[in-house]
């Protein structure tokens, strides 16, 4: 075991997470599976509704996947194109899907009677995926975690100062360092260290990183598995491996203090993390492939979440949606897998997104919107670099350059290419037109 970090050793002077296969993958799965699919409407249940602890044990006494089965998951994620998955060990309702050393509250205690994480790895690995935990830093059950006036089931509660006497919030953060330290020592290889998340308020309110003791918890993941990456949700300035964007898309590279940063965009498929039954803003495939293109083009990743039922399974709506997505990552994910946002030479045109691969010289244009005939791509480096073009689902030559009468129509400049387009859209979700550069 490599030794623990001298604690003299400055943060930012910690080794850093392995990046390079996550720039790579791009695509990931968010799993969100806890007590709270059984209510079905919404992870945040005990606290949107005020649930006090004897009324959510309810779930604990009747929580019993019986459909379960962690391969179907994986490969349902697979033939959707996903690289890696993250999963909840525990959220903030404080239930953990392992059989935890630490506490009762965990699934070895349920109906269900067994280890819910170490299949679900297991299957995953089996398949080539990278393995990411999210781990809560909140945790509503534990007898020591000081409950607050901002967010929780008993926020509001007339008696909350009255909950919290005797509670020590410094023996919640050992029990929370404890459970960290027996993930990364018991269950293999982890990837990705996913925590969620700190809240401290301008008034000192709220939780933040002495709570959590983040700058030793950040030691002990470095101790124990340095090649993992680490999200930004400690409350610590430094030391993390990629930020992380919620339910919103940044409106470019992201950059901090001027330098550009790994980052993902988590996502759902509809309002909600963990299974709701009754959500029906649900998105359509093509958006989410845009939503993928879109973190590509910027050089980011996209976690997209899935809350399986608390049967065990990925629900209809679900598995429609990953099939959609599979499609079109059959004969398109070469404009994602080892792509990154476009060198700024060259200008995006309108309705279109770009993505890079810089080890193979190639330039991908997504397509939003389907122009007539032509599209044109303004700058130089268009003109000098581009040798060949393909629609990328069947491999079909695009042509370059325009027939005489039309550019003397469009009165074409010299630093603009412009390709010949089929008139009818390609059946493609999104179209992806190729570029050979020299």
């Amino acid at each position: 075991m490599a030794r623990l970090s001298p604690p003299s050793l400055p943060l930012r002077d910690l080794p850093r997470g392995d990046a390079s296969w996550f720039v790579r993958d791009r695509f990931g799965l968010f799993l969100h599976w806890g007590l709270y699919a059984l209510p079905a409407r919404h992870e945040w249940v005990r606290d949107r509704e005020g649930i006090s602890e004897e009324a959510y044990e309810k779930y604990f006494r009747r929580f019993d996947p019986d459909l379960y089965d962690p391969g179907a998951w994986a490969d349902a994620a697979a033939n959707a194109g996903m690289k890696y998955f993250v999963v909840t060990t525990k959220h903030h309702e404080g239930f953990c899907l392992w059989d935890s050393k630490h506490t009762e509250y965990k699934a070895t205690n349920t109906p269900t009677g067994r280890d819910l994480l170490r299949p679900m790895l297991e299957a995953f690995r089996a398949r080539d995926f990278r393995v990411g935990l999210y781990h809560s830093l909140i945790d509503w059950h534990h007898p020591h975690f000081v409950l607050d006036p901002h967010i929780g089931p008993y926020k509001s509660h007339p008696d909350r100062k009255k909950l919290n006497r005797g509670r020590n919030q410094a023996k919640y953060a050992a029990y929370l360092h404890a459970q960290v330290r027996e993930l990364l020592t018991e269950f293999g290889r982890v990837d990705i260290l996913w925590f969620d998340f700190s809240y401290p308020k301008p008034d000192g309110s709220g939780k933040g990183r002495s709570d959590w003791k983040s700058e030793e918890l950040l030691r002990l993941v470095r101790e124990l598995q340095p090649h993992a990456l680490l999200n930004d949700r400690l409350d610590l300035p430094c030391g993390w491996d990629f930020k992380t964007f919620e339910q919103t898309q940044p409106r470019e590279g992201v950059r901090v203090n001027g330098k550009p940063v790994v980052w993902e965009a988590c996502q759902t498929f509809s309002g909600s993390w963990g299974y709701h039954r009754d959500e029906m803003t649900w998105r359509s495939v093509d958006d989410l492939l845009r939503t993928l293109v879109d973190c590509v083009s910027k050089g980011g990743n996209l976690l997209l979440n899935v809350g399986p039922t608390g049967r065990g399974e990925f629900d209809e709506r679900v598995l429609a949606r990953l099939s959609g997505i599979g499609e079109w990552m059959k004969r398109h994910s070469r404009s994602i897998y080892g792509c990154t946002q476009a060198p700024a030479e060259f200008a995006c045109p309108r309705d279109a997104r770009l993505t890079w691969n810089p080890e193979k010289k190639r330039l991908y244009v997504h397509l939003f919107a389907w122009p007539y005939k032509h599209l044109h791509l303004d700058g130089e480096a268009y003109v000098k670099r581009v040798e060949y073009a393909q629609l990328l689902h069947d491999a079909s030559e695009v042509r370059l350059g325009l027939d005489a009468w039309h550019a003397k129509q469009v009165a074409l400049s010299r630093k603009a290419l412009v390709l010949t387009l089929p008139v009818v859209r390609p059946n493609a979700t999104v179209p992806v037109v190729e570029l050979f550069l020299k």
